[in-house]
């Protein structure tokens, strides 16, 4: 079971919390190393250094080198069958401006020792650290999450978390997480938004737009997206009263149903109800039903060009004004304030004058 409540706060920070620039050296590429472990996700992986490709391309330089790895540079199959010839096994850790752990199926019998003991001598140098898919699986192991805020792919983190596995490490449920000098990130196609914002914060944004045109990717997420986890992960097999009211909630969010029709409609009373929220998701059923709306409200603000009146009114709100109060409790700025700055491009970062190592 996710511990929501720490979801919860996690999420309002990392809306707030800005991407610390990366410096680029003014002599040379980025240089990024990608370490496949067997049975990884190619997708993911692949998501992540493709973005790479179109910047250079589309800036006419080379603005990114990226190094395929593996523990001892032989070729390493993804978890679809297909080998990858890495260009190098694991070696110097001054080579690098950062190194990303490419992770998929059976991660636990992917920590190889050799990776541990150079990911904690990368961390050592400060060199910064991520993972894609499973990957930061690897990076808990080797001790270098201990401290962080971090994400995996959904299916990984209630086990994780129930298991008390890596007690130093906050899981939670975001598409990513830039926390510090770690950056982590759920699987499928979620590494090329990563790799896009990390672009756009190095590069600014007409790059990183031009980067998403060419890949037909129509919204850049960020930091405040979440995964899609389905209720089943959410709140296992043993709260089936539970998931119907939330899917009920789900399919209601222009007209929210009352508490005590939620309880006729699953069957309970309002009392077992309001238990069930409290004790499963550290809130009241009429908080978790407002926050699923101000969250669809938060789509259609980003994603359409629908007036705020209609956004507020497709997610149930009468009014403007309680809307944007609503909003703002939440994610703690108006909806108008929200839609701005979305749309304002970011200052353009030009390339710092000194690497990593430096620091």
């Amino acid at each position: 079971m996710l511990h929501s409540g720490l979801n919860a706060t996690l999420r309002d920070m990392d809306a707030r919390l800005p991407m610390q620039p990366i410096a680029f050296a003014s002599d040379r590429p980025f240089r990024i190393g990608f370490v496949h472990v067997p049975g990884y996700s190619a997708i993911s992986a692949f998501c992540a250094v493709e973005p790479l490709r179109m910047a250079n391309q589309l800036s006419d330089r080379t603005l990114y080198e990226w190094t395929l790895l593996s523990c001892d540079g032989e070729p390493v199959a993804a978890s679809n069958g297909l080998k990858t010839s890495p260009t190098a096994p694991l070696g110097r850790e001054d080579a690098f401006d950062m190194v990303f752990v490419c992770a998929g199926v059976d991660v636990k019998q992917a920590c190889d020792r050799r990776l541990l003991s150079w990911l904690q001598r990368l961390a050592r140098r400060r060199i910064p650290l991520g993972g894609v898919c499973t990957g930061p699986y690897i990076l808990a192991r080797a001790g270098v999450l201990d401290g962080y805020r971090c994400t995996m792919h959904w299916e990984h983190i209630s086990s994780i978390t129930e298991k008390s596995e890596f007690p130093n490490t906050q899981f939670c449920g975001k598409l990513f997480v830039i926390d510090r000098d770690r950056y982590t990130c759920s699987g499928g196609v979620a590494p090329l938004d990563l790799m896009l914002n990390i672009i756009g914060n190095q590069c600014g944004d007409e790059l990183v737009a031009g980067v998403s045109e060419e890949f037909i990717h129509d919204r850049i997420r960020g930091v405040g997206d979440t995964q899609r986890i389905p209720l089943r992960v959410q709140f296992g097999t043993g709260q089936p009263k539970l998931s119907d009211a939330v899917a009920l909630m789900e399919a209601n969010i222009d007209e929210p149903l009352t508490l005590s029709e939620l309880a006729y409609y699953v069957d309970i009373s309002r009392r077992q109800l309001e238990r069930l929220f409290r004790t499963n998701l550290d809130r009241s059923p009429t908080r978790y039903y407002l926050e699923l709306r101000l969250k669809r409200a938060r789509e259609l603000l980003l994603q359409t060009s629908m007036s705020i009146l209609d956004v507020a009114l497709a997610c149930g709100f009468s009014s403007s004004p309680h809307f944007s109060k609503c909003y703002h409790d939440l994610y703690s700025l108006p909806p108008s304030q929200e839609r701005r700055r979305a749309a304002k491009p970011r200052p353009v970062e030009q390339p710092a004058g000194k690497n990593h190592d430096a620091d």
